[in-house]
Protein backbone atom coordinates (compact mmCIF):
# COMPACT_ATOMS: atom_id res chain seq x y z
CA UNK A 1 0.00 0.00 0.00
CA UNK A 2 1.84 3.42 -1.16
CA UNK A 3 1.83 6.01 1.37
CA UNK A 4 -0.14 9.64 1.16
CA UNK A 5 3.20 11.06 0.05
CA UNK A 6 3.98 8.45 -2.46
CA UNK A 7 0.26 8.63 -4.25
CA UNK A 8 1.01 12.73 -4.14
CA UNK A 9 4.44 12.50 -5.56
CA UNK A 10 2.86 10.19 -7.95
CA UNK A 11 -0.26 11.53 -9.41
CA UNK A 12 1.65 15.07 -9.45
CA UNK A 13 4.08 13.53 -11.63
CA UNK A 14 1.42 12.42 -14.26
CA UNK A 15 2.68 14.03 -18.10
CA UNK A 16 -0.44 16.01 -18.35
CA UNK A 17 0.14 17.61 -14.07
CA UNK A 18 3.58 18.61 -15.96
CA UNK A 19 1.97 20.11 -18.79
CA UNK A 20 -0.89 22.48 -16.44
CA UNK A 21 2.02 23.66 -14.54
CA UNK A 22 4.37 24.59 -17.90
CA UNK A 23 1.60 25.89 -19.50
CA UNK A 24 0.96 28.03 -16.33
CA UNK A 25 3.58 29.10 -14.65
CA UNK A 26 3.80 30.28 -10.76
CA UNK A 27 4.63 33.54 -11.17
CA UNK A 28 1.53 33.68 -13.48
CA UNK A 29 -0.81 31.82 -11.29
CA UNK A 30 -0.34 33.89 -8.11
CA UNK A 31 -1.27 37.01 -10.12
CA UNK A 32 -4.29 35.32 -10.31
CA UNK A 33 -7.37 36.89 -7.99
CA UNK A 34 -9.49 35.14 -5.84
CA UNK A 35 -12.59 33.95 -7.87
CA UNK A 36 -15.72 35.33 -5.24
CA UNK A 37 -18.43 32.68 -5.00
CA UNK A 38 -22.37 34.01 -6.21
CA UNK A 39 -24.33 34.72 -3.19
CA UNK A 40 -28.32 35.21 -2.98
CA UNK A 41 -29.11 38.93 -3.17
CA UNK A 42 -30.02 40.09 0.97
CA UNK A 43 -33.39 41.42 0.22
CA UNK A 44 -34.37 37.43 -1.11
CA UNK A 45 -32.44 35.50 1.27
CA UNK A 46 -33.47 36.99 4.68
CA UNK A 47 -36.86 35.72 3.47
CA UNK A 48 -36.34 32.30 2.41
CA UNK A 49 -35.22 29.20 4.44
CA UNK A 50 -34.77 26.91 1.62
CA UNK A 51 -32.92 29.03 -0.64
CA UNK A 52 -29.22 29.03 -0.33
CA UNK A 53 -27.03 31.66 0.38
CA UNK A 54 -23.91 30.96 -1.23
CA UNK A 55 -24.97 29.81 -4.97
CA UNK A 56 -22.29 27.32 -6.11
CA UNK A 57 -19.31 28.18 -8.93
CA UNK A 58 -20.27 28.43 -12.65
CA UNK A 59 -18.04 26.17 -14.74
CA UNK A 60 -16.09 28.69 -16.17
CA UNK A 61 -15.42 30.19 -12.28
CA UNK A 62 -14.12 27.08 -10.82
CA UNK A 63 -11.37 25.78 -14.01
CA UNK A 64 -10.20 30.30 -12.94
CA UNK A 65 -10.16 29.11 -9.21
CA UNK A 66 -8.56 25.99 -9.62
CA UNK A 67 -5.77 27.52 -11.80
CA UNK A 68 -4.44 29.43 -8.79
CA UNK A 69 -3.68 26.40 -7.27
CA UNK A 70 0.18 26.12 -7.61
CA UNK A 71 0.45 22.36 -7.49
CA UNK A 72 2.62 21.83 -4.46
CA UNK A 73 5.34 18.96 -4.29
CA UNK A 74 4.07 18.67 -0.12
CA UNK A 75 0.67 20.03 0.04
CA UNK A 76 0.04 21.43 3.68
CA UNK A 77 -3.77 21.09 2.41
CA UNK A 78 -3.82 17.70 2.46
CA UNK A 79 -2.25 17.49 6.12
CA UNK A 80 -4.81 20.08 6.74
CA UNK A 81 -8.03 17.57 5.80
CA UNK A 82 -9.54 15.47 8.71
CA UNK A 83 -10.16 12.98 5.78
CA UNK A 84 -6.75 13.53 3.83
CA UNK A 85 -9.15 14.42 0.61
CA UNK A 86 -5.84 14.62 -2.43
CA UNK A 87 -6.60 17.82 -2.68
CA UNK A 88 -4.05 19.38 -5.47
CA UNK A 89 -5.21 16.26 -7.88
CA UNK A 90 -8.34 16.67 -7.64
CA UNK A 91 -8.37 20.56 -8.10
CA UNK A 92 -5.80 20.15 -11.19
CA UNK A 93 -8.50 18.00 -12.49
CA UNK A 94 -10.85 20.61 -12.20
CA UNK A 95 -7.85 22.86 -14.21
CA UNK A 96 -8.01 20.28 -17.07
CA UNK A 97 -11.98 20.33 -16.91
CA UNK A 98 -12.33 16.74 -15.47
CA UNK A 99 -15.23 16.83 -13.37
CA UNK A 100 -16.30 13.50 -12.69
CA UNK A 101 -12.56 12.39 -12.55
CA UNK A 102 -12.24 15.30 -9.89
CA UNK A 103 -14.93 13.98 -7.54
CA UNK A 104 -13.50 10.23 -7.56
CA UNK A 105 -10.36 11.27 -5.88
CA UNK A 106 -12.54 13.35 -3.32
CA UNK A 107 -14.56 10.36 -2.74
CA UNK A 108 -11.63 8.19 -2.39
CA UNK A 109 -11.61 9.44 1.11
CA UNK A 110 -14.86 11.56 1.65
CA UNK A 111 -18.52 10.09 1.81
CA UNK A 112 -19.98 13.52 1.86
CA UNK A 113 -18.21 16.18 -0.55
CA UNK A 114 -21.45 18.18 -1.40
CA UNK A 115 -21.91 18.51 2.91
CA UNK A 116 -18.15 19.55 3.59
CA UNK A 117 -17.87 21.92 0.69
CA UNK A 118 -20.81 23.72 2.43
CA UNK A 119 -20.21 23.89 6.29
CA UNK A 120 -16.35 22.58 7.08
CA UNK A 121 -14.43 25.43 8.16
CA UNK A 122 -11.92 25.23 5.76
CA UNK A 123 -10.57 28.44 6.54
CA UNK A 124 -9.37 26.92 9.88
CA UNK A 125 -8.41 23.57 8.15
CA UNK A 126 -6.97 22.58 4.75
CA UNK A 127 -7.40 26.67 3.36
CA UNK A 128 -5.34 27.51 6.06
CA UNK A 129 -2.51 25.19 5.32
CA UNK A 130 -2.57 26.63 1.60
CA UNK A 131 1.07 27.54 0.55
CA UNK A 132 -0.79 31.26 -0.59
CA UNK A 133 -1.95 32.05 3.27
CA UNK A 134 1.11 30.27 4.93
CA UNK A 135 3.54 32.35 2.61
CA UNK A 136 2.41 34.67 -0.13
CA UNK A 137 0.09 36.04 2.51
CA UNK A 138 -2.91 35.87 -0.07
CA UNK A 139 -5.89 34.47 0.05
CA UNK A 140 -6.10 30.45 0.10
CA UNK A 141 -7.43 28.71 -2.90
CA UNK A 142 -11.22 28.06 -2.45
CA UNK A 143 -10.91 24.34 -1.73
CA UNK A 144 -14.32 24.12 0.23
CA UNK A 145 -16.22 25.95 -2.90
CA UNK A 146 -14.08 23.77 -5.69
CA UNK A 147 -15.13 20.78 -3.18
CA UNK A 148 -18.88 21.57 -3.53
CA UNK A 149 -19.02 22.43 -7.29
CA UNK A 150 -17.58 19.26 -8.22
CA UNK A 151 -20.35 17.01 -5.83
CA UNK A 152 -22.49 19.22 -7.64
CA UNK A 153 -22.15 18.76 -11.34
CA UNK A 154 -22.04 14.82 -10.47
CA UNK A 155 -25.38 14.98 -8.52
CA UNK A 156 -26.92 17.29 -11.73
CA UNK A 157 -25.36 15.39 -14.35
CA UNK A 158 -25.41 11.64 -13.60
CA UNK A 159 -27.62 9.18 -14.95
CA UNK A 160 -29.53 7.84 -11.80
CA UNK A 161 -30.31 4.70 -13.43
CA UNK A 162 -26.82 3.36 -13.78
CA UNK A 163 -26.30 2.01 -10.22
CA UNK A 164 -22.88 1.33 -8.30
CA UNK A 165 -20.96 -1.48 -9.47
CA UNK A 166 -21.47 -4.32 -7.04
CA UNK A 167 -18.16 -4.36 -4.79
CA UNK A 168 -15.54 -6.63 -5.80
CA UNK A 169 -14.21 -6.94 -2.25
CA UNK A 170 -15.48 -10.41 -0.64
CA UNK A 171 -18.64 -10.37 1.24
CA UNK A 172 -17.87 -9.88 5.23
CA UNK A 173 -19.43 -9.95 8.45
CA UNK A 174 -22.25 -7.70 9.66
CA UNK A 175 -21.44 -4.51 11.37
CA UNK A 176 -24.03 -1.79 13.52
CA UNK A 177 -23.52 1.97 13.15
CA UNK A 178 -25.18 3.83 16.08
CA UNK A 179 -26.11 7.20 14.28
CA UNK A 180 -26.69 8.58 11.16
CA UNK A 181 -24.70 11.86 11.71
CA UNK A 182 -21.15 12.19 9.39
CA UNK A 183 -19.05 10.16 11.89
CA UNK A 184 -21.66 7.54 11.25
CA UNK A 185 -22.26 7.60 7.89
CA UNK A 186 -18.43 8.16 6.74
CA UNK A 187 -17.69 5.23 8.63
CA UNK A 188 -20.40 3.15 7.00
CA UNK A 189 -19.86 4.16 3.80
CA UNK A 190 -16.02 2.68 4.37
CA UNK A 191 -16.90 -0.53 5.51
CA UNK A 192 -19.53 -0.90 2.65
CA UNK A 193 -17.02 -0.29 0.68
CA UNK A 194 -14.95 -3.15 2.23
CA UNK A 195 -17.81 -5.44 1.75
CA UNK A 196 -19.75 -5.46 4.97
CA UNK A 197 -23.15 -6.02 5.75
CA UNK A 198 -23.92 -2.34 7.50
CA UNK A 199 -26.83 -1.51 9.27
CA UNK A 200 -27.53 2.40 10.42
CA UNK A 201 -29.45 2.88 13.72
CA UNK A 202 -31.08 6.28 14.14
CA UNK A 203 -33.14 7.22 16.95
CA UNK A 204 -34.45 10.17 14.78
CA UNK A 205 -37.45 9.46 11.66
CA UNK A 206 -35.25 11.14 9.09
CA UNK A 207 -32.02 10.60 8.83
CA UNK A 208 -28.71 12.88 8.86
CA UNK A 209 -28.07 13.77 12.70
CA UNK A 210 -26.85 17.21 13.20
CA UNK A 211 -26.58 18.08 9.58
CA UNK A 212 -30.35 17.67 9.18
CA UNK A 213 -31.73 19.00 12.46
CA UNK A 214 -28.91 20.97 13.17
CA UNK A 215 -28.01 22.96 10.14
CA UNK A 216 -30.58 25.64 8.48
CA UNK A 217 -31.38 24.64 5.10
CA UNK A 218 -29.99 27.98 3.83
CA UNK A 219 -26.97 26.67 4.92
CA UNK A 220 -27.15 23.12 3.71
CA UNK A 221 -30.45 21.51 1.64
CA UNK A 222 -31.95 18.60 2.90
CA UNK A 223 -32.18 17.47 -0.68
CA UNK A 224 -28.07 17.47 -0.83
CA UNK A 225 -27.81 15.15 3.12
CA UNK A 226 -30.94 13.00 0.53
CA UNK A 227 -28.32 12.57 -2.41
CA UNK A 228 -25.37 11.18 -0.28
CA UNK A 229 -27.66 8.97 1.75
CA UNK A 230 -29.27 7.59 -1.53
CA UNK A 231 -25.57 6.76 -2.87
CA UNK A 232 -25.18 4.76 0.06
CA UNK A 233 -28.07 2.85 -0.56
CA UNK A 234 -26.89 1.92 -3.16
CA UNK A 235 -23.84 0.76 -1.93
CA UNK A 236 -25.99 -1.39 -0.10
CA UNK A 237 -25.72 0.12 3.34
CA UNK A 238 -29.09 -0.41 5.34
CA UNK A 239 -30.89 2.15 7.47
CA UNK A 240 -33.33 1.92 10.17
CA UNK A 241 -35.10 4.82 11.62
CA UNK A 242 -37.14 5.29 15.13
CA UNK A 243 -34.45 3.03 16.83
CA UNK A 244 -32.73 3.83 20.25
CA UNK A 245 -29.82 1.82 20.82
CA UNK A 246 -30.25 1.08 24.59
CA UNK A 247 -34.25 1.48 24.31
CA UNK A 248 -35.51 0.19 21.15
CA UNK A 249 -32.57 -1.96 20.74
CA UNK A 250 -29.89 -3.17 23.24
CA UNK A 251 -26.39 -4.13 22.78
CA UNK A 252 -27.03 -7.73 23.29
CA UNK A 253 -30.04 -7.75 20.43
CA UNK A 254 -27.08 -6.54 18.11
CA UNK A 255 -25.15 -9.09 19.16
CA UNK A 256 -27.75 -11.62 18.83
CA UNK A 257 -28.03 -10.52 15.24
CA UNK A 258 -24.83 -11.57 14.19
CA UNK A 259 -23.17 -8.21 14.84
CA UNK A 260 -19.24 -8.23 14.49
CA UNK A 261 -18.34 -4.90 15.45
CA UNK A 262 -20.63 -1.26 16.32
CA UNK A 263 -19.64 1.93 15.78
CA UNK A 264 -20.86 4.37 18.09
CA UNK A 265 -21.81 7.66 16.40
CA UNK A 266 -24.35 9.20 18.58
CA UNK A 267 -23.45 13.09 18.72
CA UNK A 268 -23.71 14.91 21.53
CA UNK A 269 -27.97 15.10 22.12
CA UNK A 270 -28.20 17.39 25.59
CA UNK A 271 -28.18 21.10 25.22
CA UNK A 272 -25.90 22.88 27.92
CA UNK A 273 -27.61 25.25 30.30
CA UNK A 274 -25.94 28.59 32.27
CA UNK A 275 -27.65 27.71 35.57
CA UNK A 276 -28.79 31.48 36.29
CA UNK A 277 -32.13 32.82 36.93
CA UNK A 278 -34.85 32.77 34.57
CA UNK A 279 -33.47 29.63 32.35
CA UNK A 280 -36.86 27.86 33.17
CA UNK A 281 -39.38 31.14 31.52
CA UNK A 282 -41.37 30.70 28.54
CA UNK A 283 -39.79 32.16 25.53
CA UNK A 284 -36.24 30.86 26.44
CA UNK A 285 -35.32 27.98 24.29
CA UNK A 286 -31.97 25.38 23.55
CA UNK A 287 -30.15 25.71 20.28
CA UNK A 288 -31.67 22.38 19.43
CA UNK A 289 -34.91 22.86 20.43
CA UNK A 290 -34.96 26.17 18.02
CA UNK A 291 -33.67 24.80 15.16
CA UNK A 292 -35.01 21.45 14.87
CA UNK A 293 -38.33 23.33 15.22
CA UNK A 294 -38.18 25.20 12.02
CA UNK A 295 -35.46 23.10 10.02
CA UNK A 296 -38.14 20.32 9.82
CA UNK A 297 -41.18 22.37 9.39
CA UNK A 298 -42.14 22.97 5.42
CA UNK A 299 -42.55 25.89 3.60
CA UNK A 300 -46.34 25.92 4.24
CA UNK A 301 -46.04 25.24 8.06
CA UNK A 302 -43.78 28.05 7.95
CA UNK A 303 -45.82 30.28 6.30
CA UNK A 304 -48.80 29.63 8.90
CA UNK A 305 -46.51 29.98 11.57
CA UNK A 306 -44.76 33.29 10.24
CA UNK A 307 -47.45 35.34 11.94
CA UNK A 308 -47.16 34.60 15.51
CA UNK A 309 -43.39 34.90 14.86
CA UNK A 310 -43.39 37.88 12.89
CA UNK A 311 -41.61 41.41 14.96
CA UNK A 312 -40.42 39.68 17.87
CA UNK A 313 -36.56 40.90 19.99
CA UNK A 314 -34.95 37.66 19.94
CA UNK A 315 -31.39 37.53 21.88
CA UNK A 316 -29.05 34.43 20.76
CA UNK A 317 -26.47 33.48 23.28
CA UNK A 318 -23.22 32.25 22.47
CA UNK A 319 -20.39 32.80 19.54
CA UNK A 320 -20.28 29.38 17.58
CA UNK A 321 -21.62 28.06 14.61
CA UNK A 322 -24.71 27.09 15.90
CA UNK A 323 -25.50 30.63 17.50
CA UNK A 324 -24.70 31.90 13.96
CA UNK A 325 -27.62 29.64 12.12
CA UNK A 326 -29.78 30.21 15.20
CA UNK A 327 -29.83 33.87 14.62
CA UNK A 328 -29.87 34.13 11.11
CA UNK A 329 -33.18 31.48 10.96
CA UNK A 330 -34.79 34.64 13.70
CA UNK A 331 -34.34 37.07 10.93
CA UNK A 332 -35.76 34.98 8.48
CA UNK A 333 -38.98 34.29 11.00
CA UNK A 334 -38.86 38.56 10.40
CA UNK A 335 -37.55 39.30 14.13
CA UNK A 336 -37.99 42.67 15.14
CA UNK A 337 -34.38 42.61 16.24
CA UNK A 338 -32.05 39.60 15.98
CA UNK A 339 -28.72 39.75 17.94
CA UNK A 340 -25.80 37.79 19.13
CA UNK A 341 -24.91 37.97 22.63
CA UNK A 342 -21.65 36.95 23.59
CA UNK A 343 -18.73 37.37 26.05
CA UNK A 344 -15.68 37.33 24.41
CA UNK A 345 -14.93 39.65 21.31
CA UNK A 346 -16.05 39.39 17.49
CA UNK A 347 -11.95 38.03 16.81
CA UNK A 348 -12.94 35.46 19.44
CA UNK A 349 -15.50 33.97 17.60
CA UNK A 350 -15.50 30.43 17.08
CA UNK A 351 -17.97 30.37 14.21
CA UNK A 352 -16.89 30.20 10.60
CA UNK A 353 -16.01 33.29 9.13
CA UNK A 354 -18.20 33.59 6.33
CA UNK A 355 -20.97 32.76 8.43
CA UNK A 356 -20.62 35.42 10.66
CA UNK A 357 -20.14 37.82 7.56
CA UNK A 358 -23.62 36.40 6.43
CA UNK A 359 -25.45 37.11 9.48
CA UNK A 360 -24.03 40.60 9.84
CA UNK A 361 -25.40 41.79 6.66
CA UNK A 362 -28.39 40.29 7.20
CA UNK A 363 -29.25 42.61 9.80
CA UNK A 364 -27.40 40.74 13.26
CA UNK A 365 -26.42 42.95 15.93
CA UNK A 366 -23.23 41.42 17.43
CA UNK A 367 -23.45 41.76 21.61
CA UNK A 368 -20.11 41.18 22.01
CA UNK A 369 -18.31 41.32 25.80
CA UNK A 370 -21.54 40.96 26.96
CA UNK A 371 -22.79 37.95 29.18
CA UNK A 372 -26.11 37.19 30.36
CA UNK A 373 -26.51 36.67 34.44
CA UNK A 374 -30.68 36.75 34.49
CA UNK A 375 -33.79 36.12 32.66
CA UNK A 376 -36.53 38.42 33.98
CA UNK A 377 -40.22 36.98 33.35
CA UNK A 378 -43.78 38.72 33.33
CA UNK A 379 -46.70 37.36 35.80
CA UNK A 380 -47.76 34.98 32.82
CA UNK A 381 -43.56 33.35 33.08
CA UNK A 382 -42.72 34.53 29.76
CA UNK A 383 -39.80 35.91 29.38
CA UNK A 384 -39.45 40.10 28.61
CA UNK A 385 -35.93 41.02 29.11
CA UNK A 386 -32.63 40.04 30.24
CA UNK A 387 -30.23 41.29 32.61
CA UNK A 388 -26.11 41.16 30.89
CA UNK A 389 -22.85 41.61 33.04
CA UNK A 390 -20.33 43.73 30.73
CA UNK A 391 -17.35 41.81 30.17
CA UNK A 392 -13.65 42.86 29.52
CA UNK A 393 -10.49 40.70 27.77
CA UNK A 394 -8.11 39.09 30.45
CA UNK A 395 -5.05 36.58 29.86
CA UNK A 396 -5.93 33.69 27.13
CA UNK A 397 -7.28 30.92 28.75
CA UNK A 398 -5.90 27.04 27.92
CA UNK A 399 -7.81 27.21 23.99
CA UNK A 400 -5.47 30.33 23.62
CA UNK A 401 -8.29 32.97 23.51
CA UNK A 402 -8.54 35.89 25.92
CA UNK A 403 -10.27 35.09 28.89
CA UNK A 404 -13.88 36.93 29.30
CA UNK A 405 -13.47 38.71 32.97
CA UNK A 406 -16.82 40.52 34.60
CA UNK A 407 -16.49 44.27 34.69
CA UNK A 408 -17.52 44.91 38.47
CA UNK A 409 -20.97 46.14 39.24
CA UNK A 410 -21.63 46.75 34.84
CA UNK A 411 -24.94 45.18 34.45
CA UNK A 412 -27.44 45.97 31.72
CA UNK A 413 -30.70 45.25 31.01
CA UNK A 414 -32.55 45.12 27.72
CA UNK A 415 -35.72 43.92 26.23
CA UNK A 416 -36.02 40.48 24.64
CA UNK A 417 -39.00 38.32 23.36
CA UNK A 418 -37.32 35.52 22.72
CA UNK A 419 -33.68 33.78 24.11
CA UNK A 420 -32.13 30.80 22.51
CA UNK A 421 -29.09 29.59 24.07
CA UNK A 422 -26.36 28.16 21.94
CA UNK A 423 -23.58 27.12 24.67
CA UNK A 424 -22.67 23.86 23.65
CA UNK A 425 -23.70 20.24 24.35
CA UNK A 426 -23.16 17.62 26.42
CA UNK A 427 -23.62 13.64 25.68
CA UNK A 428 -26.66 11.52 26.19
CA UNK A 429 -26.01 8.77 28.95
CA UNK A 430 -28.35 6.60 27.52
CA UNK A 431 -26.07 4.68 24.93
CA UNK A 432 -22.95 4.10 27.21
CA UNK A 433 -25.11 3.06 30.53
CA UNK A 434 -26.75 0.51 27.77
CA UNK A 435 -23.41 -1.27 27.74
CA UNK A 436 -21.96 -1.19 31.18
CA UNK A 437 -18.45 -2.24 30.49
CA UNK A 438 -18.23 1.18 28.55
CA UNK A 439 -15.95 3.84 30.07
CA UNK A 440 -16.80 7.54 30.05
CA UNK A 441 -15.33 10.48 31.21
CA UNK A 442 -16.69 12.95 33.50
CA UNK A 443 -18.97 14.64 31.00
CA UNK A 444 -20.40 11.19 29.79
CA UNK A 445 -18.01 10.84 26.06
CA UNK A 446 -16.81 7.80 25.70
CA UNK A 447 -13.31 7.11 25.94
CA UNK A 448 -11.25 5.68 23.02
CA UNK A 449 -7.35 4.73 21.86
CA UNK A 450 -5.97 6.31 18.95
CA UNK A 451 -8.06 3.80 16.60
CA UNK A 452 -11.34 4.93 18.28
CA UNK A 453 -11.36 1.43 19.58
CA UNK A 454 -13.31 1.82 23.38
CA UNK A 455 -13.10 -0.46 26.45
CA UNK A 456 -15.59 -2.82 24.65
CA UNK A 457 -12.68 -4.20 22.35
CA UNK A 458 -15.97 -5.03 19.26
CA UNK A 459 -17.21 -1.32 19.98
CA UNK A 460 -15.59 1.90 18.31
CA UNK A 461 -16.84 5.47 19.01
CA UNK A 462 -16.50 8.70 17.09
CA UNK A 463 -17.77 11.80 16.75
CA UNK A 464 -19.12 14.48 19.10
CA UNK A 465 -19.78 11.52 21.68
CA UNK A 466 -15.76 11.28 21.96
CA UNK A 467 -14.32 14.98 21.34
CA UNK A 468 -17.07 16.90 22.68
CA UNK A 469 -18.84 19.06 20.01
CA UNK A 470 -16.77 19.86 17.10
CA UNK A 471 -17.12 19.70 13.25
CA UNK A 472 -18.77 17.78 10.32
CA UNK A 473 -15.13 16.77 8.86
CA UNK A 474 -13.80 16.43 12.18
CA UNK A 475 -16.40 13.77 12.39
CA UNK A 476 -16.10 11.87 9.37
CA UNK A 477 -12.19 11.57 9.92
CA UNK A 478 -12.80 9.75 13.08
CA UNK A 479 -15.49 7.73 11.34
CA UNK A 480 -12.86 6.90 8.77
CA UNK A 481 -10.12 6.18 11.13
CA UNK A 482 -12.62 3.93 13.39
CA UNK A 483 -12.85 1.81 10.15
CA UNK A 484 -9.63 1.02 9.11
CA UNK A 485 -8.89 -0.14 12.51
CA UNK A 486 -12.27 -2.41 12.92
CA UNK A 487 -11.47 -3.56 9.21
CA UNK A 488 -7.54 -4.28 10.29
CA UNK A 489 -8.49 -6.26 13.54
CA UNK A 490 -11.15 -8.58 12.07
CA UNK A 491 -9.40 -9.01 8.48
CA UNK A 492 -5.85 -7.94 9.12
CA UNK A 493 -6.17 -6.04 6.28
CA UNK A 494 -5.16 -2.74 5.33
CA UNK A 495 -7.02 -1.45 2.28
CA UNK A 496 -6.02 0.99 -0.38
CA UNK A 497 -7.39 4.53 1.01
CA UNK A 498 -7.99 3.89 4.14
CA UNK A 499 -7.13 6.33 7.17
CA UNK A 500 -3.89 5.89 8.26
Amino acid sequence: MKTKQELIKERRSQDWRTDLRKAHPNKERVQLDKTPMPELPISERITSFHEEVALGYSREEAMAEARRCLDCPTPGCVDGCPVGIHIPSFIKLIERGEMIDALNVIRETSSLPAVCGRVCPQEKQCESQCIYTLSLKKQAVSIGNLERYVADYERLHRDRSIKPKPTTSPRRGKIAVVGSGPAGLSFATDMAKWGYDVTVYEAQSELGGVMRYGIPEFCLPNSIIEDEIEKMRDLGVHFETNTIVGETITYEDLKAAGMEGIFVATGVGVANHMGIPGEDLKGVYTASEYLAKYNMMSPEELAAELPQLRGKRVAVIGGGNTAIDAVRTAIRLDAEQAMIVYRRSEEEMPARAEEIKHACEEGTLLLTLHNPVEYIGDSSGRVVSMRLQRMELGAPDESGRRRPVAIPGDIVEMPVDEVVVCIGYSAHPLVASSMPDLKVDKWGNILVNDDKQTSMPDVYAGGDIVRGAATVILAMGDGRKAATAMHQRLTGRIEEGALV
